[in-house]
C-alpha cells in the first residue's frame, strides 16, 4: 500500500463518516411515518422515520422523549428536528431527534404562532380594549352546533342558574372549511341585530386540526369588532385558540362560560333579600325623620298662634294678679299691725277720746287697699282686651278668613315671603280657612316693577 491511501480500521473508518456526516448536515426537519418503535428499559425511543421508498434509523434519548407531546404508534405521521450522525459500533448512520411532533398538527402550529404575532402587534389581543360582561345579561346569543355535547351543557347550567334568562341558539357548523365564514357572518349579523347583551361561542374539545376554524383571521377579526361581549368557550381547559385571545372573556369550558354570564338564582333571591331588608330599613328612618319633623312644625305652629300667646298673656295675668293680691293682703296686715300697735300706746298714755279718733280713722282707711286693687284690676283688664284686639287685626288666621291663605314650605314649615323663595318643583302647604292643602309649584313668575 502506498503512504497516499493508508489502510484504516473499521472504527477509523466509521469515526471519519461519523465527522463527515455531521459537519455535512446542519440542523434539519425531517417529516416521515414511524415504524419499528422501540422504548427499552433506558427510556431511549428508538424507531424508523420512512416513506414509499425509504426509510432511515432515529433515535431520541431520555430527556427529550419523555416531553413528547403525544404517544408515537406505528404509522403516525410526525415531523422531527435533528442532526444526522453514525453509530459507529455497527456502522449504521441515523437521525438524532431533539423534537418530534405529529405532522399535520405541527404546520398548523406554526401557522397559528404566525398569525398570533401578527394580530398581535395590531393590538387586537390587547387588554384594554376588552369590555366587562353586563351585570344580568337578559338575551343571550349561542354559537354552536345545535347538535354537539357544548351546546348541552351550556343550556343545562343555564336553565339551573338563571331559567328567566332568554337565550337564542345560533346553528352553526364548527369544524371544517366553511365553518369560520360561518360563524363569523353570525357573529356579525348578533351584533348589528341589537337584540343580545352577550354572545357565547362554544364548542367541545379536539384536536388542533378540530379546532382550526376558530384560528381564522376573518373570524378573530369579527370577534374584535364585535359591539356587544363575546365569550368563547372552545375546547378543553387546555386547548387554546386565536378566538380565545380575542374575545371579551375566554372560558375554559362552556359550561364555566355559562356560570360567567348568569348569576346564580340563589345569590339573586338573597341579594333581593337583603335589598329588601335595606329598604324596609330606610323606610322606617325616613318615617321617623318625616314624623320629627311633622312634630317640631306643629310646635313652632302651636306657639306663633294668637291662641297660645293669648292663652300665655292670660296665664301671665293671672299670676300677676295673684302676686298682686297677696302684696296688699302683706301690706294691709302690716298696716293694721301698725295701727293696732298704736292704738295700744295710745290706750296706754292718751284718753278713751283719742282712741275712739283712731278708730274711725282705721276703718276710714280700711276700704282704700281694696279700691286701690280693684283699679289696678281693671287697668290691667283693660291693656289685655286691647292687646287681644290688636293680635286679632294682627293674625294671620284673621287674614285666612277673609279668603287669603299661607304659604308655607312642606319639608320644615318655613313661611314663604317672596316667589324668589320657591322653586318649579318645590313641595308647598297652603292654609286656608278650614284646613291645609298639599301644593306644587309648577311655575314662578316675579312681578315686572312698572318703568
Amino acid at each position: 500500500m502506498s503512504e497516499q491511501n493508508p489502510v484504516l480500521t473499521p472504527s477509523q473508518l466509521n469515526t471519519l463518516a461519523r465527522d463527515l456526516l455531521e459537519s455535512a448536515f446542519p440542523l434539519l426537519w425531517v417529516e416521515g411515518e414511524l415504524g419499528n418503535i422501540t422504548r427499552p428499559g433506558s427510556g431511549h425511543l428508538y424507531f424508523t422515520l420512512k416513506d414509499a421508498r425509504a426509510q432511515v434509523r432515529c433515535a431520541m434519548f431520555k430527556p427529550k422523549s419523555q416531553w413528547l407531546k403525544f404517544v408515537p404508534r406505528e404509522g403516525l405521521k410526525v415531523l422531527g428536528r435533528g442532526r444526522l450522525t453514525l453509530y459507529e459500533a455497527r456502522g449504521d448512520y441515523q437521525l438524532v431527534l431533539d423534537h418530534m411532533e405529529e405532522a399535520g398538527e405541527g404546520a398548523l402550529r406554526r401557522a397559528f404562532e404566525a398569525l398570533k404575532s401578527k394580530l398581535e402587534a395590531e393590538g387586537l389581543f390587547d387588554p384594554a380594549r376588552k369590555r366587562p360582561l353586563p351585570a344580568f345579561t337578559r338575551r343571550l346569543a349561542v354559537i354552536t352546533s345545535p347538535t354537539g355535547a357544548a351546546v348541552r351543557d351550556v343550556l343545562s347550567v343555564l336553565s339551573r342558574r338563571c331559567p328567566l334568562l332568554d337565550v337564542e341558539i345560533l346553528p352553526s357548523l364548527v369544524q371544517g372549511e366553511t365553518a369560520a365564514a360561518q360563524i363569523a357572518d353570525l357573529l356579525r349579523r348578533a351584533g348589528a341585530s341589537g337584540r343580545y347583551d352577550a354572545v357565547l361561542l362554544a364548542r367541545g374539545g379536539g384536536s388542533l386540526e378540530d379546532l382550526w376554524a376558530f384560528n381564522d383571521e376573518r373570524l378573530v377579526r369579527a370577534i374584535a369588532a364585535s359591539p356587544v361581549p363575546v365569550v368563547s368557550a372552545v375546547g378543553h381547559e387546555t386547548d387554546f385558540t386565536l378566538a380565545d385571545f380575542a374575545a371579551d372573556v375566554r372560558a375554559p369550558t362552556p359550561s364555566v362560560a355559562a356560570e360567567l354570564l348568569v348569576p346564580d338564582r340563589r345569590d339573586l333571591q338573597a341579594r333581593l333579600r337583603a335589598l329588601q331588608a335595606r329598604l324596609a330599613t330606610l323606610q322606617r328612618h325616613r318615617l321617623r325623620q318625616a314624623m320629627q319633623s311633622a312634630d317640631r312644625a306643629a310646635l313652632r305652629l302651636q306657639a306663633q298662634s294668637p291662641q297660645a300667646r293669648l292663652l300665655a298673656l292670660r296665664q301671665r295675668q293671672d299670676g300677676l294678679r295673684r302676686r298682686l293680691d297677696a302684696l296688699w293682703r302683706e301690706r294691709l296686715q302690716a298696716r293694721h299691725a301698725q295701727l293696732r300697735h298704736a292704738a295700744a300706746v295710745l290706750r296706754a298714755h292718751h284718753p278713751a277720746r283719742s282712741l275712739a279718733q283712731l278708730q274711725a280713722r282705721l276703718q276710714r282707711l280700711q276700704p282704700r287697699p281694696q279700691a286701690a286693687v280693684a283699679r289696678v284690676l281693671q287697668r290691667d283688664a283693660l291693656k289685655l282686651r286691647a292687646l287681644a284686639r290688636s293680635l286679632e287685626a294682627c293674625s294671620p288666621l284673621a287674614t285666612v278668613t277673609r279668603g287669603y291663605s299661607i304659604l308655607s314650605r312642606a319639608d320644615d314649615g318655613r313661611l314663604l315671603h317672596s316667589v324668589a323663595e320657591a322653586a318649579p318643583g318645590d313641595r308647598l302647604q297652603a292654609r286656608v280657612r278650614d284646613g291645609v292643602l298639599a301644593v306644587t309649584v309648577d311655575e314662578v313668575r316675579p312681578d315686572i316693577p312698572d318703568a
